[in-house]
């Protein structure tokens, strides 16, 4: 799993169009091996990132849990907390 890819499902505020799209550009970047394509292979990465999105957005839309949503700062502040102890 590409360490930026965060988790977008069951938080408060609910992710945005661009938190969605730029996890999907992530996993592209990642399974393709490009971080910028060349000009040859670019429409096909945009249209990955494209897809992907499009896909994200179906899943976090059809999800269901019972669980209340996590709270976006406090999971922050967690992931600090938890980078200051493993890295000092």
């Amino acid at each position: 799993m590409c360490r930026n890819i965060k988790p977008l499902y069951n938080f408060s505020p609910p992710a945005t169009d661009e938190e969605i799209r730029a996890a999907s550009l992530q996993f592209v970047r990642k399974i393709s091996g490009f971080n910028k394509p060349a000009k040859i292979n670019e429409a096909a990465f945009e249209n990955a990132v494209k897809q992907v999105t499009l896909i994200s957005k179906k899943l976090l839309a059809a999800l269901v849990t019972t669980a209340t949503p996590r709270d976006r700062e406090a999971e922050a502040l967690k992931a600090k907390a938890r980078a200051k102890l493993r890295f000092g």
